[in-house]
């Protein structure tokens, strides 16, 4: 795994340059390799619910970006086919979570990655996410939609 760096991009660095949401969260790119990926964030006042614990949707989006970096560390473009994530664990404003993702199996156009969210050595959620390769516009197949409507008698 290697340290974010200021070279050229890889496809997991810029997909998570042009990741308008995470930087907004302060969420942190600190290491990546080939199906791997380590980012950090900061639970801030902002990101606490009712009870004065982090958000769940928080916890899911910092372990849904290391997915997304760690699928995308291959090259093509590729998205989510789905997710779910276990919360083990309440995380409170200030601490301090790390998300690694690793890659556990790919097959075809889709993969298999875990991602476990901890608070230095306490994990707080376990999060899988099942990826996807998205064919490029020159070997997709064309949808095609009939522009005339059905007309009723």
């Amino acid at each position: 795994m290697t340290e974010a760096s200021d070279a050229a991009p890889g496809p997991a660095e810029a997909m998570f340059a042009a990741d308008e949401a995470s930087r907004r969260l302060g969420i942190e790119l600190l290491e990546h390799g080939a199906g791997t990926a380590v980012l950090r964030m900061t639970v801030t006042p902002a990101m606490v619910n009712g009870h004065r614990i982090a958000h769940g949707g928080y916890l899911f989006l910092l372990a849904d970006t290391a997915f997304a970096c760690a699928c995308n560390s291959h090259g093509p473009v590729t998205v989510a086919a789905g997710a779910g994530i276990d919360f083990v664990a309440p995380a409170h404003e200030g601490d301090v979570l790390v998300a690694t993702a690793t890659e556990r199996t790919r097959f075809g156009r889709s993969g298999i990655y875990d991602v476990s969210v901890l608070r230095g050595d306490e994990v707080i959620a376990e999060f899988r996410g099942r990826s996807r390769t998205v064919r490029s516009a020159r070997t997709s197949p064309k949808t095609v939609r009939s522009s005339k409507k059905k007309e009723s008698t």
